[in-house]
C-alpha cells in the first residue's frame, strides 16, 4: 500500500476529486495548509496597505491506495492539478505498513477498498 500526499492549489481541488472518483479512487482526506516553496512571496492589499505575504494557501490531499492504483492516482492528480506554472504543487509518496478498518477489523488492502 502507498500513501499519496498532494499539495495543490485550492481552485484545483474539485477537478482532482472528480478525477479520482472517476478512476475508482474515491477515498481521500483534504486539509487546508499554508507553506512556501519555489514560489517565494507575493503582495496582498489589506486595509489599504500592501503587505508581503510569504505563506501560500494550498490544500493537501491524502489518499491511501493499493500498489496497483499508484500510477493511476498520480496521473489523475497531475492531469487535473497542473497549470504548468510555479506553485502548482507537489506529490509525495510513502510506503504504508498496514491499514485496519475499525468497524470490522479488516486489515491490509481490503481495509482501504
Amino acid at each position: 500500500m502507498k500513501k499519496v500526499e498532494a499539495i495543490i492549489r485550492p481552485s484545483k481541488l474539485k477537478a482532482v476529486q472528480l478525477g479520482l472518483k472517476e478512476a475508482d479512487i474515491p477515498c481521500l482526506t483534504v486539509v487546508p495548509v499554508k507553506g512556501t516553496g519555489l514560489q517565494k512571496s507575493y503582495s496582498e492589499r489589506y486595509r489599504g496597505t500592501e503587505q508581503s505575504m510569504i505563506l501560500q494557501s494550498r490544500v493537501m490531499i491524502t489518499c491511501v491506495i493499493s500498489d496497483n492504483n499508484l500510477e493511476k492516482c498520480i496521473k489523475v492528480i497531475q492531469d487535473n492539478a497542473s497549470e504548468g506554472q510555479v506553485g502548482d504543487g507537489k506529490i509525495f509518496i510513502y510506503q504504508v505498513e498496514d491499514a485496519i478498518r475499525l468497524r470490522t477489523g479488516t486489515r491490509g488492502d481490503e481495509a482501504i477498498m
